[in-house]
């Protein structure tokens, strides 16, 4: 209970993280905020909020059938989100990853779906030089970044040191082979964890359905990945729509306070960040950005990353924003400069002295 408390408190906090600009047309009589729903998936919080379909704004009609009929079509997508999960989770019994896990290195047949995130999945971990690496599910599940005190403070206990050990020589993405629609572990007791990755390629889908359904406008958030379905429609005399700005919390300051926002639309916003989920010993901070190498937090001056990119690429996203945190800045920026030059992708990084970085991202203020 006391886990979901804070989940829904962590909910509000997003919520003002999203700040929709004035509309593009004077005579526009307010600032629509559409309808939304907020609900518990994949271990987060999770809210979309569709302003229009392709008839027009949701404003413009006002009919309380239309809006349960949205509501109920945001219900359908929550429903997506759960599916994936059951399809790509460590943890769920009968999901493809849990049957890849303990299928004691045999081939095992799977969606397309669960193929495209591996690929995503193997190829950051080729960018990263491995520091990137979806076989990490061992060494994952010795760490709990979720304990909390009575008085609701972060707390944990370091993982035994010779299984942690054990764990790490079985961490290597290269031991994934994939076969068309097969997959198997070339070491047996390697296990896939796709936690860094999966929730941008299912925010990603979710986007896509909701288009499917006749979406033209949207926000949708899970838990921090953030993809913006076209523009916000302000304006009921001509249509006129505006760019979305997105909150970029600060990872030095007071909880919901911001670094800054980008302005966007048809994009994907993903944030990762070593401020979230952490407990500290000793005046030791442990965060849960894990290093293959030795099993322990990396070693990282980045407290926080956001990349930006095309709506649709939440799930490249989601796999790079990790894949900078453990690089650090330097790298980090220079793996971001190297691919803006054939890709629209963008990043602001935060390091430990709380010095920004903005790499090729339009629409960015400061707070």
């Amino acid at each position: 209970m006391k886990k979901l408390t804070r989940a829904i408190i962590l909910s509000f906090i997003l919520a003002l993280l999203i700040i929709p600009q004035a509309g593009c047309n004077a005579q526009a009589p307010k600032n629509y905020q559409g309808i939304s729903k907020t609900s518990f998936h994949l271990d987060t919080v999770c809210t979309i909020t569709v302003y229009s379909l392709k008839d027009g704004t949701l404003e413009a009609s006002g009919s309380q059938e239309q809006e349960q009929e949205v509501l109920q079509l945001i219900t359908e997508a929550f429903k997506l989100c759960d599916d994936y999960e059951k399809q790509l989770s460590r943890t769920i019994e009968g999901s493809d990853i849990y049957r890849i896990n303990h299928a004691g290195g045999q081939w095992v047949e799977v969606e397309e779906d669960t193929i495209e995130v591996l690929e995503k999945g193997l190829r950051y971990g080729e960018l990263s030089g491995g520091r990137f690496d979806i076989t990490i599910g061992d060494v994952s599940a010795l760490w709990d970044f979720h304990e909390e005190d009575e008085e609701g403070q972060r707390t944990g206990t370091l993982p035994d040191e010779q299984q942690l050990a054990e764990a790490v020589t079985h961490v290597d993405y290269r031991n994934i082979e994939i076969d068309g629609r097969r997959v198997r572990l070339k070491d047996p007791a390697a296990t896939i964890d796709l936690g860094g990755i999966a929730k941008g390629y299912i925010a990603d889908r979710t986007a896509e359905f909701l288009q499917e359904k006749g979406v033209t406008s949207a926000i949708v958030d899970l838990g921090g990945n953030i993809v913006i379905i076209g523009q916000k429609g302000t304006s009921l005399q001509d249509g006129a729509g505006s760019d979305f700005s997105i909150g970029i919390a600060s990872p030095v300051s007071g909880r919901g306070e911001l670094l800054g926002a980008v302005t966007c639309s048809d994009k994907t916003v993903v944030t990762s960040g070593t401020y979230e989920r952490y407990f500290e010993i000793d005046g030791v901070r442990y965060h849960h950005v894990l290093d293959p190498e030795n099993g322990y937090p990396f070693a990282t001056d980045l407290l926080a990353v956001t990349v930006i990119g095309e709506r649709g690429m939440s799930a490249d996203c989601d796999g790079l924003s990790t894949t900078c945190l453990a690089l650090g800045s330097e790298e980090a920026a220079a793996l971001i400069r190297e691919l803006a030059e054939t890709e629209d992708i963008g990043a602001v990084l935060v390091d430990e002295d709380g010095e920004v970085t903005v790499i090729n991202v339009d629409g960015y203020t400061e707070a």
